[in-house]
């Protein structure tokens, strides 16, 4: 086992767990949808951060930066869309649980936001950057990232299902998912101008 695993593992805990655009939609939608409703966004969502991994271990990476206009498009479009997410969460922050449990956020759509998110990119260079070595390859990172992220980003959605009950408060909703939109609005800005 390489020296490295151990300090990747806990760099992975801390990248998956710490408060995202992601990891905000996925504890808003546990507690609309439930649990069972959040498995196939969880997956996705974990699964494209780790092959965001991979690919930047195969050379992407350098690619992106070699191209910083391409990079900074990109960022620009992810932060245009997690401001869009944030607006919508806004307007419909006093609407009760039952009526937002239509607004589903889909595999697709958690794939996608991981693609856009600008978070992402940056964990991945860093991965690449400081724990990518011949004796844990890239396809190992990727591995132990998604298997890390899976449980981190489930615990969001757990947490949102316990809080489910708290919410059904029409004040207590109404702050909960201002907070909400406020944190991936912070987020999504803080990573393209950080």
């Amino acid at each position: 086992m390489s020296h490295a695993l151990l300090p990747f593992m806990l760099f992975s805990l801390v990248a998956s767990i710490s408060p995202g655009p992601t990891n905000l939609l996925i504890l808003a939608h546990g507690a609309r949808q439930g649990l069972r409703a959040s498995v196939a966004p969880i997956l996705a969502g974990c699964g494209a951060a780790a092959a965001i991994v991979l690919l930047v271990g195969l050379g992407l990476g350098e690619l992106l930066l070699r191209h910083p206009l391409a990079q900074q498009l990109m960022s620009w479009a992810g932060v245009l869309w997690l401001s869009w997410l944030g607006w919508r969460m806004l307007r419909s922050a006093g609407e009760p649980l039952a009526a937002q449990s239509g607004k589903a956020f889909g595999a697709w759509s958690a794939a996608s936001l991981q693609v856009v998110n600008p978070k992402v990119w940056l964990m991945a260079v860093a991965v690449v950057g400081v724990f990518a070595a011949p004796t844990l390859p890239i396809w190992q990172l990727a591995l132990v990232f998604l298997l890390v992220a899976l449980p981190s980003m489930t615990a969001r959605a757990l947490l949102g299902v316990g809080s489910a009950r708290w919410l059904q408060a029409p004040g207590r909703l109404l702050w909960f998912n201002r907070g909400l939109a406020a944190l991936l609005l912070v987020s999504a800005w803080a990573a393209l101008l950080g």
